[in-house]
């Protein structure tokens, strides 16, 4: 169980880093071109959302790597997913269905991480 909790915070900080990189990197424009989503916010809250993402990217794999503050791994997924739920509100609004899909499936494997690194397979 423990290699799937790695597996799963591996794939979820790859994924959240590059996608918050991406959201502070780009400029706004650009993003809504790409995504549609962002036109609905300001420039600034979409580069709140990149930061948190990059952050909580970071968070699902260091301190677990390194041994400090290791409680900050299911914390980190707990915020992620809270972003997440976020994120499932807007696309349901926006009758972006697929990218429904893509959010619920990220929600399951953080709360997996959460549950894992809460309960029986702390590091």
């Amino acid at each position: 169980m423990n290699v799937a909790l790695w597996i799963a915070q591996g794939v979820l900080a790859v994924a959240f880093v590059v996608a918050g990189t991406m959201k502070l990197a780009q400029s706004h424009g650009k993003l809504a071109a790409q995504m549609g989503w962002p036109e609905d916010f300001s420039p600034g809250i979409v580069k709140v959302i990149g930061g948190l993402e990059l952050l909580g990217g970071l968070g699902l794999i260091l301190p677990s790597l390194t041994g400090l503050a290791p409680l900050l791994t299911p914390l980190a997924a707990v915020g992620l997913a809270a972003i997440q739920v976020g994120a499932v509100l807007v696309h349901q609004r926006r009758k972006e269905t697929q990218m429904l899909i893509v959010n619920l499936v990220l929600i399951a494997l953080l709360a997996f991480v959460a549950w894992g690194r809460f309960g029986e397979y702390p590091l």
